[in-house]
């Protein structure tokens, strides 16, 4: 199977907010520069799978009339750390999700591990209807863990190689995983 994995196009956000599950739209210039690049690769024409966030769902419906949105994609929940400047969430909580990665909730939302453990899921859910080539419109967040999982080992294992990540996945970005 080949996954292309797009990250959205950025969102209606101000820099050094942490908007994860936050429902924002993306910019009308990102949703058109993603719609020639994906165009211009020939992938409108594959199953296209979205998280319903609408960053990723208005990409999602302009390149096809039929895209299946699913939960599983969507960003983490940061709970009360949403629509804060990261700048002012308590360094105390931050150290305290520094030092227990996977199974912290920041803001009160969910774990590292919480997230790997739906994206797996979908993994799983997909490999068994067996497309050979599939869309998916998703978060940065959800393409590491994507492309951790795609690397093998145990879930826990595979959601902290996640979260320590380098988060260099730019709006917009085509990844592809094959088998």
């Amino acid at each position: 199977m080949r996954l292309y994995l797009v990250r959205h196009p950025q969102p209606e956000a101000p820099p050094g907010i942490c908007y994860g599950s936050t429902d924002l739209p993306a910019i009308e210039s990102g949703i058109a520069a993603a719609l020639d690049a994906l165009t211009l690769h020939g992938l409108r024409e594959l199953p296209i799978f979205s998280s319903p966030l609408q960053r990723c769902a208005d990409l999602a419906r302009r390149l096809s009339p039929t895209p299946v949105f699913d939960t599983r994609l969507a960003e983490m929940d940061f709970g009360a750390w949403e629509m804060r400047s990261w700048d002012d969430i308590p360094r105390a909580e931050v150290d305290a999700w520094s030092a227990d990665l996977l199974h912290y909730r920041p803001g009160g939302g969910e774990s590292v591990l919480d997230v790997a453990e739906r994206v797996a899921d979908f993994l799983h859910a997909l490999r068994a209807a067996g497309p050979e080539q599939t869309l998916l419109i998703c978060h940065a967040g959800t393409i590491r863990l994507l492309a951790s999982l795609h690397q093998g080992g145990g879930l826990e294992e595979a959601a902290l190689r996640a979260a320590q990540a380098a988060h260099r996945i730019a709006y917009g970005e085509l990844i592809v995983l094959k088998d």
